[in-house]
């Protein structure tokens, strides 16, 4: 330290032995203010800081409330004071973590983890809040926290804290909501949201006691899988191998679920899922359900692990789907047409009779649809 820092710090602090708690509260923020408009020279801001430096051990609050508030905002604030405060009590600490901008993403994760839920939702509702905080947050944060998180526009959330928040509390509605509308969502995320929607609905007392326990049940299990179809259908290809690990993961990734995928349409999906049970390259994959004759394709899905009986079932379907079908009616001439050729096999094993009332269900859904659609377009005609 030079000389004449010395003789202001001395002179400082034998200022600060005898001055009022409200004179040392003004002088820390005419000091902290002058630091932080650069209104000194070289000598004066070393001094400065020693000064603010001894502040941070005064025995009133105020001070060090004075200090933090005229020093928050300052992109140059000295960081190791700013930590100090940020540790200081909590009406002092509250300022430097919601305003200051020299605290590190290290800094504010380790305030996280270690502070409470009130330092937690400072930290996210600061003006903007990085990947690796948000991420931390994401992991430990409660309800309000998360909450805070994601309605502040400055947050930076990656898919995969998106994920960690749908899982750890996406039967919050209010969470449940932010996440649903963003357009940033993983599929796999937004599929798990659908089946927490679900088992809040089927597990609804009124709802149970209206049409039953086990047509709840069957209504909540068909909703939620005509939402992973339709999320599965608008994901982009890079979300698809996660979206259908998930649904193997939890079981839902059965016969019946794939077929409603190839005849709904859903032909990215239906190509990562046999990547997956076959553990077939998806290049090989493509070119046999695109292209490839009748064994080639049943080799794919009995090297899926489907039976001999249903990967017949399962090639008919995408031989009409490489056919005319794909070019023409879709879905409701896959299915129909896959029906009527299931119809007639005789004494079909149990799996295949399934398959062929599904198939049946869903040629009639689709009938039901377009009439709907009909029924619409007249009507606002006649309008």
């Amino acid at each position: 330290m030079s000389s004449g820092a010395q003789v202001i710090i001395q002179a400082f602090l034998r200022w600060v032995e005898t001055a009022k708690a409200s004179d040392r509260a003004r002088a820390a923020s005419a000091l902290g203010k002058a630091y932080a408009a650069a209104d000194m020279n070289g000598l004066d801001r070393h001094a400065a800081e020693m000064a603010m430096t001894f502040l941070l051990d005064d025995p009133s609050p105020k001070v060090r409330l004075s200090l933090v508030e005229a020093l928050a905002d300052c992109p140059a604030a000295p960081r190791a004071i700013m930590k100090s405060l940020a540790e200081d009590q909590p009406e002092i600490a509250f300022v430097a973590i919601a305003r200051s901008p020299v605290l590190t993403d290290a800094d504010l994760v380790d305030t996280a983890a270690r502070g409470t839920a009130e330092t937690r939702a400072l930290i996210a509702a600061r003006k903007s809040v990085s990947c690796s905080v948000a991420a931390a947050l994401a992991e430990i944060g409660d309800e309000e926290e998360v909450l805070i998180l994601l309605e502040n526009n400055g947050t930076v959330l990656s898919r995969r804290s998106l994920m960690t928040i749908a899982s750890r509390l996406g039967h919050v509605a209010a969470i449940r909501d932010q996440l649903l509308s963003r357009d940033d969502l993983p599929g796999d995320a937004r599929h798990l949201l659908a089946e927490r929607v679900g088992a809040a609905l089927a597990g609804c007392g009124l709802i149970q006691a209206t049409i039953g326990v086990v047509r709840a049940e069957r209504v909540r299990r068909e909703a939620c899988e005509a939402a992973a179809l339709a999320t599965a259908a608008a994901a982009p290809p890079e979300e698809l191998p996660r979206m259908v690990a998930q649904l193997r993961e939890t079981g839902h990734l059965t016969p019946a679920f794939l077929m409603k995928a190839l005849c709904g349409g859903a032909a990215e999906f239906f190509v990562a899922a046999m990547v997956d049970l076959s553990g077939v390259p998806q290049r090989r994959v493509h070119a046999i359900l695109s292209g490839g004759r009748v064994h080639s394709i049943r080799a794919l899905f009995e090297s899926a692990g489907l039976g001999r009986d249903v990967s017949e079932a399962f090639a008919e379907a995408v031989l009409l789907w490489q056919g005319e079908a794909r070019e023409t009616a879709g879905v409701a001439s896959i299915a129909a047409s896959l029906h009527d050729r299931l119809r007639h096999r005789h004494s079909p094993s149990s799996t295949v009779a399934a398959i062929a009332e599904l198939v049946e269900s869903l040629a009639f859904a689709e009938k039901r649809r377009v009439a709907r659609d009909y029924a619409l377009l007249a009507a606002r005609q006649a309008a």
